[in-house]
């Protein structure tokens, strides 16, 4: 299934906003019959938003079957602490890799040259698209597997650096050099995505995490009675290689079109591009813009780093109990976040064409909804955390004290939820136009030394609720620094606008959290309880909230209901 999005005559390009005494450029000639158009309709980003959050949600699920999987055959042990100390390699590279590093870069790379091809412009390099991917790709290629060999081969010193305080590292040595292939597998796979993306593709992009996730439980079920935890592990390297394979054959058919697709001529040319652009030299990418987009994302990822090597001399399992809540409660931030992954090449291309107008709009209609989805999956994770640890978890070897203690650090990480989906929102932002800037690492070192301070200080009072404490602290400052900074170094959002937006699903969600929390309490059954509460929940928020655009959901059903004797069939 692809989703190609439908041509828009006379809407290639906008009018850019110029500031007061600067002319407006003028606008692009409109695009030569039988070339492709950079608009988008709001239908397609709709049905492109849907197959997204549909296949992400299978993955999201299959991604629970997998905790699941691993909470059943191996509990919350000291074993599953030595797997979840090698799991941090996929976390850092799906991050760096396929999430936000590497994407950052990439996907406005590749939104450029695919707008020059459309209007029809080469550059004198040939077709633009191969001519980033020849320029890109092998030294990509090569810098992946030289890091993917370094890090199987330093494994051991990377364990007694993460997780000092284990008391047996030989099983999560082993581990970690399973893992380490996936380094070169997810560099891979991270690639083709954004290329995919930049060229309205969304299905294949979207897959990826369903057949990795179906890799790691099929060999954890296969493999688990002989090989212990070490299956998830080699899970991981085999899930990442059908990361790769399940997007190839989309990208080739991408790669392989027709240069007579391009402007004949090349009357519809857009304006020249920068230096610097990969539209003007599509076989080489700024070098600056990969360093600070990898900075950023690996300051992000720092925060597990950081709660791992505060878990680690705690008792047994606590890393474990820090995995698991984490992984449920997320998964609101990423149903939320999948509406900017398929916006992202939208706003990049409208940068690239001059309409700020265009990428403003999308960038602060993108804010509300993703706050609006992350504070309602907030409200019902607090309120009914026990009860969704206990239906999800709490059977084999995960015990009822397991699932207390899941809970408890579910609901103080839960208070971040916010703050993590505005990060991933607006470091977008700063990244859509394809020019290096330094404010987004900046926001996310100030986060970082909040998150490691306040986690120095609370964990040894509060334990393992104080290091989940200070992941919400530091993520929350920093998504008030890259706030701050959108107007004059992000896309000039109207952040005072933008933040009054949130206020209203904010207070409906601490409303809808104590009903919930009630609902649930009242009903001893966990499958019950999760039902009233999230049911009860969901409704309030709702109702106090409204719709994402701002209209309250009472006043809607008051419209629909006076409209509705007056209505006539046609």
């Amino acid at each position: 299934m692809t989703i190609v999005p439908p041509p828009q005559a006379g809407d290639a390009t906008a009018t850019a906003v110029a500031g007061p005494g600067t002319p407006a450029p003028a606008p692009a000639p409109a695009p030569a019959p039988g070339s492709r158009t950079t608009f988008v309709s709001h239908g397609f980003l709709a049905r492109a938003a849907l197959v997204t959050v549909l296949l992400s949600l299978a993955g999201a699920l299959l991604g629970l079957g997998r905790d699941q999987a691993l909470a059943h055959l191996f509990g919350a042990g000291s074993e599953t602490d030595a797997f979840l100390v090698a799991w941090t390699v996929p976390e850092f590279a799906a991050t760096l890799l396929i999430e936000d590093g590497l994407a950052f870069a990439l996907v406005p790379a590749f939104s450029a040259v695919v707008a020059r091809r459309a209007h029809g412009g080469t550059g004198g390099h040939g077709d633009p698209v191969r001519a980033l991917v020849r320029g890109t790709l092998p030294r990509l290629a090569l810098a992946f597997t030289v890091a993917s060999a370094l890090l199987i081969w330093g494994a051991p010193y990377l364990v007694e650096m993460l997780a000092p305080g284990l008391p047996d590292p030989r099983l999560a040595v082993d581990c970690t050099r399973l893992t380490g292939t996936c380094v070169l597998t997810f560099g891979l796979a991270g690639y083709c995505s954004a290329a995919l993306r930049a060229h309205r593709r969304f299905v294949a992009p979207a897959a990826i995490y369903v057949a990795y996730n179906t890799a790691i439980i099929t060999a954890m079920f296969v493999l688990g009675g002989r090989w212990g935890v070490r299956a998830a592990a080699i899970g991981v390297a085999l899930g990442g290689v059908l990361m790769v394979v399940t997007q190839l054959p989309s990208l080739l058919r991408q790669l392989r079109r027709r240069e007579a697709t391009l402007g004949p001529t090349g009357t519809n040319a857009m304006a020249p591009a920068a230096p610097g652009d990969p539209a003007a030299d599509p076989r080489a990418l700024n070098l600056t813009l990969f360093v600070t987009v990898l900075l950023f994302a690996l300051c992000r990822q720092s925060q597990v780093l950081i709660e791992r090597f505060l878990a680690s001399p705690l008792p047994a399992g606590t890393i474990s109990h820090l995995n698991y809540a984490q992984k449920v409660a997320q998964l609101p931030m990423v149903l939320a976040l999948m509406l900017c992954t398929v916006t992202f090449p939208v706003v990049s291309q409208a940068l690239a064409e001059g309409d700020t107008e265009r990428a403003r709009d999308r960038v602060e209609r993108d804010l509300a909804a993703v706050s609006y989805v992350v504070l309602l999956g907030t409200a019902v994770v607090v309120a009914c955390a026990p009860q969704l640890v206990q239906v999800l978890f709490q059977r084999g070897a995960f015990t009822a004290q397991d699932s207390a203690a899941t809970a408890a650090v579910m609901r103080v990480y839960a208070l971040g939820l916010l703050g993590h989906a505005l990060v991933g929102a607006l470091v977008r932002s700063y990244f859509s136009a394809g020019r290096p800037t330094w404010y987004p690492v900046a926001a996310m070192t100030a986060g970082i030394a909040a998150t490691a301070g306040a986690g120095a200080w609370t964990v040894g009072p509060w334990g393992v609720l104080g290091i989940a404490a200070a992941n919400a602290v530091g993520i929350s400052l920093t998504a008030l620094i890259l706030l701050y900074g959108m107007g004059t170094r992000g896309v000039p959002i109207r952040t005072r606008p933008v933040l009054a937006a949130m206020g209203r699903p904010l207070r409906a969600a601490v409303v809808a959290c104590g009903v919930g929390r009630l609902g649930a309490s009242l009903i001893d059954s966990p499958t019950l309880g999760l039902t009233a509460g999230g049911t009860a929940a969901t409704v309030v928020f709702l109702l106090f909230a409204g719709m994402p655009d701002g209209q309250g959901l009472a006043p809607t059903i008051r419209t629909i209901t006076r409209r509705l004797p007056h209505a006539r069939v046609r």
